[in-house]
């Protein structure tokens, strides 16, 4: 990918660990005190999008339409990662690895239609309240039970009638105990459109003790804002972990006028509609920063910002009715990288990642070493003052961020998704897609995945397919997926990369 220059106001830079040694911490020291506050620990923030492609975020130097004034300054004021990864190209077990910290293969949870989140799984937050810690959720959490996952409800709802066309309703006491307050979340408003379960309304008055459902008839991202703000205003005085999840630019595509008008001129509406959307996140983003200055905390705050995968493109980004849900392009673009949400080429999985914390990671830096969405929570429980989780599958990667330590945070990232499986180590990254493909990419070469390099390096394929056998090996269902294509799998990578062979 070229180098381009940003619209962050300056050009991000790259910090010697010789000069980081001089201006920060050590690593110890970076989860106990600072002169700004001598015993407090850090905050952690984890701002989630949705369906979010990695172009949109104008930081990123691809696309001249995309206003997002806020999040390029947690890129100034920290460290943009550009090559960020999450475990999964779809919502929820992409989400699963995130709050758990593990691969979430290894509990079993594949896809969507699988599982939830399994109740003897640890959360982050539950980690993170055994810290002392001031817990809260904001937004779509989509780790509790669906009508899709089939095997869980033949399990515990066995009198299930699954041959009607109607999707089986879930009754309430089977879903609350997977709800975000019975997951370590003592403080949540948690929804996507305008219903919320919520402990509090969003002027902070205490609602049901465990939470109970409200609604709000206002634009969903401006009420996650609003939430988000809200739970500061009443937590500051602690050490507080939230995750911001916004419920955007995911379909439906709603706006308001306010954001519509921000992006005006001759172009798909759809996309219109996502900008609208990000441009509506980013000035919650500025919002959840104001209110951490106002209180004096933004230096003892660590924001994480990244989306739950790429964006869904349609296969040619057509700008269909606003209305139109299912395989829709949700109006975000994932350029410059092949492929989609739903796929395991870097369009499904590469996705926007910035890590911003005042005085403690370098400002303006670009981090070019792989690191995934599983790091959030090994960074964060070790920033919490507690020992490290020999279960959890990420790393601590603020010695990375700020150049303490100089060497890869991993040797190996491996992900597992329908019938596709990859690895990537180092530049090198080996695809399995459907069928009989195999491809090999040397993701720091100017083609990236647009040139196939496995007739030019077997031995190479050979290492990273062991590689990847190997780890599947460990996983709950083990094993590299060898069935007919699932979902869209067959016409997305016929449409990016030619036709499926079979043997």
């Amino acid at each position: 990918m070229k180098k381009k220059r940003l619209n962050c106001g300056v050009f991000l830079k790259a910090v010697s660990a010789s000069a980081v040694s001089a201006l920060f911490f050590s690593v110890p020291s970076l989860g106990a005190a600072d002169e700004h506050s001598p015993s407090r620990k850090p905050n952690i923030v984890v701002i989630l999008t949705d369906d979010h492609g990695f172009a949109d975020l104008s930081c990123q130097g691809q696309l001249k339409d995309i206003k997002t004034p806020n999040i390029d300054s947690l890129a100034r004021d920290g460290v943009r990662i550009t090559n960020g990864y999450v475990t999964a190209p779809q919502c929820i077990p992409s989400r699963a690895g995130i709050l758990t910290g593990r691969y979430q293969q290894r509990f079993g949870l594949e896809d969507n239609a699988s599982i939830p989140l399994p109740l003897n799984e640890t959360t982050l937050a539950q980690r993170m309240q055994k810290a002392g810690y001031v817990t809260g959720m904001v937004g779509k959490w989509h780790l509790e039970p669906n009508h899709t996952q089939i095997p869980w409800i033949k399990e515990h709802m066995p009198e299930a009638d699954l041959k009607s066309d109607r999707p089986v309703a879930i009754p309430g006491k089977l879903v609350k105990p997977y709800l975000p307050t019975a997951r370590g979340f003592s403080d949540t408003f948690s929804g996507e459109m305008q219903r919320y379960w919520a402990t509090h309304d969003l002027q902070g008055k205490q609602l049901a003790e465990g939470g109970e459902y409200v609604q709000e008839k206002s634009f969903r991202l401006d009420v996650q804002s609003k939430a988000a703000v809200n739970f500061i205003d009443r937590n500051h005085e602690k050490p507080f972990f939230l995750y911001l999840a916004y419920y955007g630019p995911h379909v439906p595509l709603e706006a308001t006028e306010k954001y519509l008008s921000r992006f005006p001129g001759k172009m798909p509406e759809r996309r219109r509609y996502a900008l609208a959307m990000l441009s509506a996140v980013d000035d919650g983003v500025g919002e959840v920063r104001q209110a951490l200055q106002k209180h004096g905390i933004d230096k003892d705050t660590l924001i994480f910002f990244l989306s739950d995968n790429g964006a869904p493109l349609g296969m040619g980004m057509h700008d269909t009715p606003i209305s139109e849900k299912k395989e829709a392009w949700d109006g975000s673009r994932n350029d410059p990288m092949i492929g989609e949400k739903g796929m395991l080429s870097e369009g499904g999985i590469h996705i926007p990642f910035i890590a911003t914390w005042p005085g403690k990671l370098p400002a303006g830096k670009l981090y070019t070493n792989p690191v995934i969405s599983l790091d959030i929570a090994a960074t964060a429980v070790a920033l919490s003052g507690q020992p490290a989780s020999p279960e959890l599958d990420g790393t601590n990667i603020v010695p990375y961020l700020t150049g303490e330590k100089a060497d890869q945070p991993h040797q190996a990232l491996f992900w597992r998704f329908w019938n596709q499986a990859a690895v990537r180590k180092g530049k090198w990254k080996y695809l399995q897609a459907p069928g009989e493909q195999r491809f090999l990419f040397d993701l720091e070469s100017a083609e990236q995945e647009h040139k196939n390099l496995i007739a030019d390096h077997p031995d190479i394929a050979k290492e990273l397919a062991a590689d990847l056998a190997q780890w599947a090996g460990t996983l709950k269902n083990p094993g590299i997926p060898t069935g007919e294509p699932k979902g869209g799998e067959k016409r997305w990578y016929e449409y990016y990369f030619g036709p499926i062979r079979k043997n």
